[in-house]
């Protein structure tokens, strides 16, 4: 289906999107270092809540995407590279030096948590002269700085992968039990790790679920991925992924097709 500059497409398929693993000195810290290379003729990219913290360098600064609760628009270039890092759950908090509960839903300029520093690798990054090589200049000096930052201490790493994998009653029930903590602790910990507690956590890990089910269906029911990515029914997924995208299930649907 043909798509405007104008009309928004998710930012997983506006362009040729890849990941790579992180290398060893930033295992602890980052999930994998990514890039998106824009369509010839560009557009808006819907960037969709995913629980997660990204560096990312774009238009020749470093931006701190911090954690969304709805979608967020952005008008890229065509032919344009984003390139970013990816935070490990809760990793994010070390590195920028606050809780992830007062940046949710920012665009922050790194410089603002890094000063001169930012400016200076932003600037290596643009120098460079392939997509590649900036992919690499963003990793050397990301490693350069990990020594000096504490590892994400693994609880919040725990919660989040249970919630991706579970639905709310069962996950939840596992984290309290495992982490022997309170509701209210968790609650507590969940907003400084990731921006939000875990309820709302839950919402979006479920919301991912349905994506990459949606991903790897070939024809794909609405009704039987509502069921396997934990929703109570297709009206329940239908409310949720509009609110957290914007769009329709059906919609999403066509934009993974084609």
């Amino acid at each position: 289906m043909a798509r405007n500059g104008n009309t928004p497409v998710l930012s997983g398929v506006i362009g040729n999107y890849s990941e790579s693993a992180p290398q060893a000195a930033l295992e602890a810290h980052f999930q994998c270092v990514w890039s998106n290379t824009v369509r010839p003729q560009g557009g808006l990219s819907a960037v969709v809540p995913d629980g997660c913290v990204d560096i990312t360098w774009i238009d020749g600064e470093l931006v701190v995407a911090g954690p969304d609760t709805e979608v967020a628009m952005s008008a890229l270039k065509p032919g344009s590279t984003v390139i970013g890092a990816r935070f490990r759950p809760g990793a994010a908090a070390r590195w920028l030096g606050l809780p992830m509960s007062e940046i949710v839903g920012g665009r922050l300029a790194l410089q603002h948590f890094w000063g001169a520093q930012a400016s200076e690798i932003a600037g290596r990054i643009g120098d460079a002269p392939s997509g590649a090589a900036r992919m690499r200049t963003l990793r050397e000096c990301l490693a350069r700085l990990a020594p000096g930052v504490e590892a994400p201490p693994p609880d919040m790493g725990f919660a989040f992968h249970a919630l991706r994998t579970e639905s709310a009653g069962p996950g939840m029930a596992v984290i309290l039990d495992r982490l022997d903590v309170s509701p209210r602790t968790l609650r507590r910990r969940c907003q400084e790790a990731f921006g939000y507690g875990p309820k709302t956590l839950d919402r979006i890990l479920r919301f991912q679920r349905f994506l990459n089910f949606a991903r790897g269906s070939a024809e794909p029911r609405l009704a039987g991925l509502a069921f396997a990515a934990g929703y109570a029914d297709q009206a329940h997924l239908t409310r949720e992924v509009r609110r957290l995208s914007g769009f329709s299930p059906a919609a999403i649907l066509r934009q993974y097709r084609g």
